[in-house]
């Protein structure tokens, strides 16, 4: 049965169509699958989203991260590099299913946990990005009124109100827009922050003590651990359940190793780099990095001059209204999943709202932002880990392109709620979280259930701040499909289809 709240939708915009045509209008695709005259473009388009919505000043701010985890530099950066790459080459598979299937992730996502079944994993998705969404306004918000503050225009509530208003505003828009305003908007992110961040780090070289670098002591294996899976969290693992939303707009005759190299390369690029030079900053100076841990971004600019202050505002509200956008535009759909029967532009604005009210909290009533963060993401990262390995599997497992119709159907193929995906899931989720402690979020102290029990020291010990639990639920996610559910994905793909693989959209 057709969603009713997802049709009916305009006529495509045919490629080549005068400029008139071409204008930024409210996309009105929800759910439904992208209808054949609808997908165009290349692979390498998908570089423009992914660098845009990753060349966030922030990833400077990371290299303070990552050393605050008791490591070298040297294994700072290969955990570092490592978790950013890893983590979106996950991205890179997930968003294979993108254009084998030409609709949002979170739908396409029913073919493993079933129509009514995927509910689960779209609420969790939906709370995953409605997270980060805040998160980045908040910074924004907050970098803003840093540099307000060190020209002497005022940085007090006056400002950061004002900023808030702004970002919010800007975020909400683009990501009520949709999918076409997106592409535009991170295209020209992609430029402004790019050559406006090459800038920064050229402006701040002379801070660097390598001496200083070099002499951090080496950390334990545990420590190392526990700064890859915190990078793997904070990077590729916080954008999977959003990796085909954007895919699903090329021709279903694209190449899929295209769309992995495409989207990786572009994902991975601005934060390898940025990762080095924050390492070096953070490394040269504990004071800085102590500071980066209250104001992520805000922070980078005591080491700037005063005449950059302006341009450094523009390039750390763009680079984190761009990752926003992605994620308002990301959380709409998978609200839409969760059984929203609104529009989709209403969903990213409903989303909107809750994103002000916690970027309202982080800015002007938390006391510290890197605690809750990192519980934030751990947190969250468990179930996302294993929806992702469920995901993959059940995508590798498949031979042919997902049938449109029965995507939207509980009677069809994929079935309405299947239990050993939703078995798996919660499974792979009580693991996960038996095997993470949060220490700075108190809220979070009933976690590292299982690290007595398990031999590894219990919630003080050695491997307790390695966060075992995140990679222990991709994999059991992962390898728990793989071998329970091939015979599952070959009954799905063994019935007839009874109509055309490439059929008109079933939404509408």
């Amino acid at each position: 049965m057709a969603d009713p709240a997802h049709c009916p939708r305009p006529a495509a915009e045919a490629p080549g169509a005068g400029p008139a045509a071409r204008r930024p209008t409210v996309e009105t695709h929800g759910l439904e699958v992208i209808a054949g005259t609808e997908r165009k473009g290349t692979p390498r388009a998908l570089f423009w989203p992914w660098f845009g919505a990753n060349v966030s000043v922030l990833g400077l701010s990371y290299g303070a991260f990552v050393l605050g985890f008791g490591i070298s530099f040297r294994q700072a950066l290969a955990a570092g590099a490592l978790g950013i790459v890893f983590s979106f080459l996950l991205c890179g598979f997930v968003a294979v299913a993108g254009k084998r299937g030409s609709a949002p992730t979170m739908v396409l996502s029913r073919a493993a946990f079933g129509v009514r079944g995927n509910r689960l994993p779209s609420v969790i998705s939906w709370m995953l990005t409605v997270g980060w969404e805040t998160v980045l306004c908040a910074l924004a918000t907050m970098a803003t009124a840093t540099v307000f503050s060190r020209l002497g225009w005022g940085g007090g509530t006056g400002t950061k109100a004002a900023a808030l208003v702004l970002v919010c505003a800007l975020t909400v828009v683009v990501g009520v827009m949709g999918f076409d305003l997106i592409m535009r908007l991170q295209t020209l992110i992609t430029v402004v922050t790019g050559v406006l961040t090459v800038v920064y780090v050229g402006l701040v070289a002379d801070r660097v003590h390598w001496g200083a670098v070099e002499a951090l002591p080496e950390g334990s294996a545990q420590r190392f651990v526990g700064a890859l899976v915190f990078m793997t969290t904070g990077f590729g693992l916080g954008w999977v359940n959003a990796a085909a939303d954007y895919s699903r707009y090329l021709p279903r005759t694209a190449s899929g190793r295209a769309v992995i190299g495409w989207t990786t390369f572009g994902a991975c690029l601005a934060p390898l780099l940025l990762l080095v030079a924050g390492l070096l900053l953070a490394g040269s100076s504990g004071d800085l990095a102590a500071a980066v841990a209250a104001d992520p971004v805000g922070a980078l600019t005591t080491v700037l001059p005063t005449w950059f202050l302006v341009p450094f505002a523009v390039v750390a509200v763009l680079g984190l209204v761009g990752g926003a956008v992605l994620d308002i535009y990301s959380s709409g759909l998978a609200l839409l999943a969760a059984g929203l029967r609104v529009p989709r532009p209403l969903a990213a604005l409903a989303d909107g709202v809750l994103m002000i009210a916690g970027a309202f909290y982080i800015v002007f009533v938390a006391d510290d932002f890197l605690g809750p963060f990192t519980g934030f993401l751990t947190t969250l990262g468990v179930p996302i880990a294993a929806w992702c390995g469920i995901m993959l599997a059940d995508l590798a497992l498949r031979r042919r392109d997902y049938d449109e119709r029965d995507l939207y159907r509980p009677r069809g193929r994929y079935g309405d709620v299947p239990p050993l995906p939703l078995l798996l899931t919660l499974t792979a989720t009580a693991v996960g979280w038996g095997l993470v402690t949060n220490e700075a979020a108190r809220w979070l102290s009933w976690q590292g259930y299982l690290l007595g029990p398990l031999g590894l020291g219990g919630t003080s010990g050695a491997w307790a701040y390695a966060n075992l639990g995140v990679l222990a639920a991709l994999a059991l996610g992962f390898l728990g499909t793989l071998t329970l559910g091939r015979g599952r994905v070959r009954r799905q793909e063994g019935r007839d289809a009874g109509h055309p693989a490439d059929a008109e959209d079933p939404a509408g």
